[in-house]
């Protein structure tokens, strides 16, 4: 994982992650069981890149759905790996599953 990738071990460092971003935030949330496992490590390197490749314009925080059920609420996550642009910290995209780099990018650029 990337160093531009922040880690919330917890709702309340989630949250301040959110407050503290000037930029809209990438919510990269993951999953510990068994099924969810090799879909999030898949995806690690993948958003580990993104993170560097928009380190001027996003912030990134990979967040454990068991850890930080509040947030996983709040943004409606049902499965993982997902992923919640968030802008002022209102959701404008949404994405859940493997996606490739490319596929990720369009997400992200057709609401940055």
């Amino acid at each position: 994982m990337a160093r531009r990738v922040h880690q919330a071990r917890e709702d309340a460092e989630f949250d301040f992650i959110l407050r503290m971003s000037s930029v809209p935030v990438l919510a990269y949330f993951v999953g510990t069981w068994p099924k969810a496992i090799e879909p999030c490590r898949t995806m690690d390197p993948v958003v580990g890149a993104v993170a560097d490749a928009y380190a001027d314009r996003l912030t990134v925080v990979r967040a454990d759905i068991t850890r930080c059920p509040e947030a996983t609420r709040r943004h409606q996550v049902a499965g993982a790996p997902s992923y919640v642009l968030l802008k002022d910290g209102e959701a404008v995209a949404n994405g859940t599953g493997v996606l490739t780099d490319a596929g990720m990018r369009d997400l992200l650029d057709d609401h940055l």
